[in-house]
């Protein structure tokens, strides 16, 4: 179904080109969820509440589906590009990506219960928050260099 684009043994990032089967209306919704992911991503930067990485990967797949030239500025950027590389080599989330989600997700669960959430939400962030970071938390770290 796939197929290299380039077999340039130098590429270490192998581009994949476009499925054919992809129409145009399924690319665009592609390319739509990945803005929405990388916009999200990049809020999550400046915002300790919104995860980055997990954004940024969708973005990245979803770049993958939609368009060759996104994907590759996303993978080549200088502070995205390490997190997609890390989980695409290795299926790893860097110790500070992963301190970073795990605290932003125990600050959302201290928010809620200082805004006096209803339970439900409170009970629901718990176990969404609960299997989140024991996935984040079950990755390996990258190794060193």
């Amino acid at each position: 179904m796939f197929r290299y684009v380039s077999d340039n043994p130098v590429n270490f990032a192998p581009r994949w080109a476009l499925p054919a089967m992809l129409t145009r209306a399924a690319r665009l919704a592609w390319l739509l969820v990945g803005i929405l992911s990388l916009s999200l991503g990049a809020i999550g930067i400046a915002l300790p509440l919104l995860p980055t990485t997990p954004f940024i990967l969708v973005a990245a797949l979803a770049f993958a589906r939609s368009s060759t030239r996104l994907h590759d500025w996303l993978i080549t950027h200088n502070i995205f590009g390490p997190l997609i590389d890390n989980w695409q080599r290795y299926g790893a989330i860097s110790r500070r990506a992963k301190v970073v989600s795990v605290t932003s997700m125990a600050i959302l669960i201290a928010l809620s219960l200082a805004l006096a959430a209803p339970v439900s939400v409170i009970v629901l962030q718990l176990v969404v928050l609960a299997l989140a970071a024991l996935f984040i938390l079950s990755r390996p770290a990258p190794p060193p260099g």
